[in-house]
């Protein structure tokens, strides 16, 4: 930014916003910012915070991160001509499900029932969840779907795949379980369950 002539402080103001995981209020965040006109805005917060702020406005420029595709997700028209006030990074993470379900098969072959730790708040959770079945179809393994959206879930959905005797865990890539890891790294030692 200095480069480019933005110095904060000095002739640019950087306003933040964190949702902290709760997805119900991204819509409220993106509208103060709108109210405030800011110039751009920059969601880091994966889908959700994309679609948030495409919904607080069709005029300021919106940056977006996301692990998803953002044609699907209908963030914008296409990847090549995106449109609108929507532009930004997809990093495809939610191709990854499949990818870590075998690599999961290769140090526990003999797993009968992988756990797949979702945030059914994440728009998503479909997609990963329909890619990791098919994934898990093809080689024939089973595949339990815990659902956590927000933090105070997840001791709950541990106590289901400890109730149902899966033997590994695969997360999704989510803000939720990406910014606060430790609940997971815990119960995951607790339980001697193999993640990823």
């Amino acid at each position: 930014m200095k480069e480019a002539g933005f110095i904060e402080g000095q002739n640019t103001l950087i306003e933040y916003r964190w949702a902290e995981g709760h997805y119900d209020r991204l819509l409220a965040l993106a509208t103060d910012l709108v109210r405030h006109e800011v110039t751009v805005i920059v969601t880091l917060g994966g889908a959700p915070a994309a679609q948030a702020a495409k919904s607080a406005t069709l005029t300021i420029p919106i940056v977006f991160v996301t692990g998803g595709d953002p044609v699907q997700l209908g963030l914008v028209a296409s990847l090549n001509r995106p449109g609108g006030n929507l532009t930004g990074v997809s990093a495809l993470s939610n191709t990854l499900a499949a990818k870590q379900l075998e690599l999961l098969r290769e140090l526990m072959p003999a797993a009968p029932l992988v756990a797949f730790l979702v945030n059914p708040n994440n728009p998503l959770t479909g997609p990963d969840a329909k890619d990791l079945r098919a994934a898990a179809h093809s080689v024939g393994q089973q595949i339990l779907l815990l659902n956590a959206g927000a933090e105070s879930d997840i001791g709950k959905a541990f106590t289901l795949l400890v109730q149902q005797h899966a033997t590994a865990l695969i997360v999704q890539a989510d803000p939720l379980f990406n910014r606060q890891p430790e609940p997971l790294t815990t119960l995951a030692a607790r339980h001697a369950v193999p993640t990823i």
